[in-house]
């Protein structure tokens, strides 16, 4: 009889054994199959590098975090696929983000790229763009441009500002006075196409004021607070892609290279080599000299501070509303 009562334990012991392994299982299968789609807030290109290195180099996998890297479309723009639930995950300018939360769209700042502002002014005919009331100057019809028209309310300027998709043809064909550029993007563009760029007719926006960070990947806050280690291991992993395409450029170039023929973007592997070489600058914190993946609480004010003087936010965006510091 006890022999029996003995085997009969045994077994119910290994079948709860197999049970609780299958749900362990499960459980991890479960959080590798919830998909995080993630949309760049622009087409393929080396702006993006790290995100194309930890899908390619199964940084993601490791990580236990199934990603899917879908750009965004003329008709389906980035922040519409959050907004829609299409995308868990975006890149966004830290102007742009504040300008979403003033509309009531709470977000959270899971990982930050940009250390500094890329963000340029070039005026044609070698003409310095502080002594040009009134130009009429090219801004993205996508966004990115606030701390532009912060300026030139602040300094009195009175830009007639003139919406530009993706190009500078505008800009070459004489239509336009100046033109709002990135560093890493349209500046390198004109470059190319000619245009001579010195320092009388480029103004800096990092070098007079308005240096405030850019690219971070942002969530919307209802679904962070639900899958918190999943943003968590996302974040890691994009990061980690980051620093191994700082420590390998040219194959990190092979990989962004692959996404742009992919996408049929119409561009070229210099113009990309520059623009990755960029981008890793303008990660470094020019204090700490350091690639520090962070959003700067003084950073945050500063952009407030400006946007909110001069009628683009309603209220105080402040760093808190914007990270998981609550």
């Amino acid at each position: 009889m006890k022999q029996v009562v003995y085997i009969v334990l045994c077994a119910m012991m290994v079948a709860t054994a197999q049970a609780q392994k299958h749900k362990l299982v499960a459980k991890a299968t479960d959080s590798q199959d919830e998909t995080i789609v993630f949309t760049p807030q622009w087409t393929a290109q080396a702006q993006f590098a790290g995100y194309y290195v930890a899908e390619a180099k199964g940084f993601y996998r490791e990580a236990g975090v199934n990603v899917k890297i879908k750009h965004p479309t003329s008709t389906q723009p980035a922040m519409s696929r959050l907004r829609n639930n299409q995308s868990q995950a975006t890149t966004l300018q830290l102007c742009q983000a504040m300008e979403i939360v003033d509309d009531g769209i709470p977000l959270v700042n899971i990982l930050q790229t940009s250390m500094n502002n890329a963000m340029v002014i070039v005026s044609a005919r070698g003409r310095d763009p502080l002594k040009q009331k009134g130009a009429k100057v090219g801004i993205w019809s996508v966004g990115f441009g606030q701390l532009a028209i912060c300026m030139s309310i602040k300094d009195h300027l009175d830009y007639q500002w003139i919406l530009f998709a993706q190009n500078i043809n505008l800009f070459l064909s004489g239509a336009l006075d100046a033109m709002l550029a990135m560093s890493y993007n349209e500046y390198y563009q004109l470059v190319q196409a000619g245009i001579e760029v010195t320092d009388k007719n480029i103004y800096r926006f990092c070098d007079h004021g308005y240096n405030v960070q850019e690219d971070g990947v942002y969530m919307l806050r209802d679904y962070y607070e639900k899958h918190k280690d999943q943003a968590r291991r996302f974040a890691q992993a994009s990061r980690k892609g980051w620093e191994w395409a700082a420590q390998h450029p040219e194959e990190a170039l092979d990989i962004v290279m692959e996404y742009v023929n992919k996408e049929n973007i119409a561009t070229n592997r210099v113009i990309q080599r520059l623009m990755l070489k960029e981008i890793l600058r303008l990660q470094i914190d020019r204090e700490s000299k350091k690639r520090e993946f962070r959003l700067r609480p003084d950073m945050v004010r500063q952009a407030s501070r400006l946007m909110v003087e001069n009628n683009m936010l309603d209220r105080e965006v402040t760093y808190e509303e914007l990270t998981d510091k609550k």
